[in-house]
């Protein structure tokens, strides 16, 4: 990926730009900063937040160590089954989503919003800055539930250091209002977007965005209150501007391939994908990307296309320290010699058991020019995150076509109006979108039709309604891999895939944080000293404790 000189010089503003450290709500003298420039563009202001949302190697770590595991994706390294896998709850994991989000893309884009809403000439970066700013702030609210909102970023504003903690159902009915005004007001003869490394710039596919938003959204709340989600989702599709239609309209953040580094500069370093970056790890030899037995036999039981695609065999004795080269690929000798894949099942390390061995002939022969290859091997039957997915030109996925077609396929199962079209199609053209997806923007091998067609011929999507939903969200599942947080919420949202606990797989002893999947993370333990009053008053709405137990609104436990 490489970007223009504007995007040069917004990207190089964007490494340094950070308002503060941690949440409004404790840190009033970080809001007050004397020494804070006056005039900032909003486009640059824009590029930090967006470049954030994926490039951050402190936020990242919530995925690799919670999100994934819950999803049931990752399983295996330290970290992923220590605090997902083994639900052990830590305070400072769990609140880095919190005390990042709003301490750097909310206060960025509040601030420039602040600056725009007023000005005629700027209505379309202010248009733009409110989508980007419901987006990032679903992600809090699905993550920990009631959440600042309306008074949310606006310390150095208007003195609001310690913000109300807005309901669930306010913050999305917010959502519905927002992105709708947002669309309306895009204005072609007026402002041009310089600082979007989205859709560089163009007002078309931010209004597909938007309207593509309040479909997501719309589903979410289905469970909850089905009347207002189906008047939402009707609405959006006759919205002004479309919906997300075809790969070209998917809204990817476009990253930079930059060498992987885990030094203090990479943390403030938000040009690469550091999604990407810890996935590929720290330790190459024992690299982290370890598939989880429930991802894995998913695609392998069904004979999906995309398992090797997603899945490889390594071993990585020979791996760079800063990118994923000189892996030994073993997979097609397992495949030949039907040797067994060992995936991780929840709740277990990588050595737990420790995988049956084999004697490979590749590095048999690899051993005669190079001693330190050990022919007998091991964990090399252990599936692992194919190279593809360890890239720093990786795009940071924020909404795709894809994910649209199930969206419209579920709410035809619903009955809403959608189009005249059937669910089996539009399910059939999301696995489809959700396959190229793959050959598109991760450089895997394209899956031909004849393939394709073999594949849904043997999995299509089922007969009854519950066949259907189970069907839809399960291929959204496999989708949104590249999209934790979305996947843990559409999980939770729809119940499918039904994924077991740890427990049943025989790790109850260790699950510290209890058997249960958690369905929320905690609050930051700060926010009940800095922000007592409302932090206080979130918590009675939500039982009364600070626990991962308790459901989110619009999470309805069946």
């Amino acid at each position: 990926m490489k970007y223009n000189r504007s995007y040069i010089t917004i990207i190089l503003v964007a490494c340094v730009m950070l308002f503060a450290a941690c949440s409004d709500s404790y840190m009033e003298n970080m809001n007050t900063n004397p020494s804070k420039a006056p005039n900032i563009d909003p486009n640059a202001q824009l590029t930090t937040a967006q470049l954030q949302t994926y490039g951050s190697l402190d936020m990242m770590e919530i995925n690799r160590n919670y999100l994934y595991a819950f999803n049931q994706h990752l399983m295996g390294c330290w970290n992923t089954t220590n605090f997902g896998g083994r639900h052990t709850p830590d305070n400072s994991e769990m609140s880095r989503v919190w005390t990042l989000f709003y301490a750097n893309g909310i206060k960025n884009i509040t601030d420039a919003q602040s600056r725009t809403k007023d000005n005629p000439e700027k209505v379309n970066i202010n248009a733009v800055l409110d989508i980007y700013k419901v987006y990032l702030m679903s992600i809090i609210t699905d993550i920990y539930g009631d959440a600042p909102y309306s008074e949310a970023g606006k310390g150095y504003l208007e003195n609001k250091f310690n913000p109300r903690y807005d309901t669930q159902e306010e913050i999305y009915n917010n959502f519905f209002i927002e992105l709708s005004a947002a669309v309306a007001s895009f204005d072609s003869t007026k402002d041009k977007i310089t600082g979007d490394v989205i859709f560089n710039g163009d007002l078309g596919k931010w209004k597909k965005l938007g309207n593509s938003l309040r479909l997501r959204f719309a589903m979410r709340i289905s469970e909850v209150a089905p009347q207002k989600a189906q008047e939402e989702f009707e609405e959006a599709l006759q919205a002004d501007g479309g919906i997300l239609e075809n790969a070209s309209d998917d809204a990817l953040i476009k990253y930079m391939d930059i060498a992987f580094s885990f030094g203090q500069e990479a943390y403030s370093d938000y040009r690469g994908n550091a999604l990407s970056q810890l996935l590929f790890g720290a330790d190459p030899a024992n690299n982290p990307s370890y598939l989880c037995s429930t991802f894995f036999n998913q695609l392998y039981t069904t004979g999906d296309p995309r398992t090797f695609r997603v899945a490889r065999c390594y071993y990585d004795g020979l791996m760079s320290i800063t990118s994923p080269d000189n892996r030994i690929d073993l997979t097609d000798e397992i495949i030949e010699n039907n040797i067994q894949f060992q995936p991780r099942d929840p709740g277990a390390y990588s050595w737990e058991p420790w995988p049956t061995g084999y004697k490979s002939d590749i590095l048999e022969k690899l051993s005669e020019t190079n001693p330190s290859v050990d022919p007998n091997v091991a964990r090399e039957i252990e599936p692992k995150l194919s190279n593809n997915f360890l890239n720093g030109s990786n795009p940071g996925v924020v909404m795709t076509s894809a994910e649209v077609k199930f969206l419209l396929a579920e709410a035809v199962v619903r009955k809403w109006s959608v189009r005249g079209e059937s669910a089996e199609n539009l399910y059939k053209q999301g696995v489809r979108a959700a396959i190229n997806f793959l050959s598109d923007n991760y450089k895997c091998e394209v899956v031909s039709d004849e393939v394709f067609e073999e594949f849904i011929l043997h999995n299509g999507i089922g007969y009854t309604d519950e066949q259907k939903k189970k069907s839809i969200n399960t291929q959204a599942w496999i989708l949104h891999f590249t999209n934790p947080a979305e996947c843990w919420a559409n999980v939770r949202r729809s119940g499918y895939p039904v994924l077991k606990s740890p427990a049943e797989y025989g790790f109850g002893q260790f699950l510290t944080g209890g058997s249960e999947i958690p369905v929320r993370l905690c609050y930051p333990i700060l926010e009940s000293s800095y922000n007592k009053k409302n932090y206080d008053e979130a918590l009675s709405r939500m039982g009364g404790t600070n626990s991962w137990n308790t459901p989110v609104w619009w999470h309805i436990v069946k």
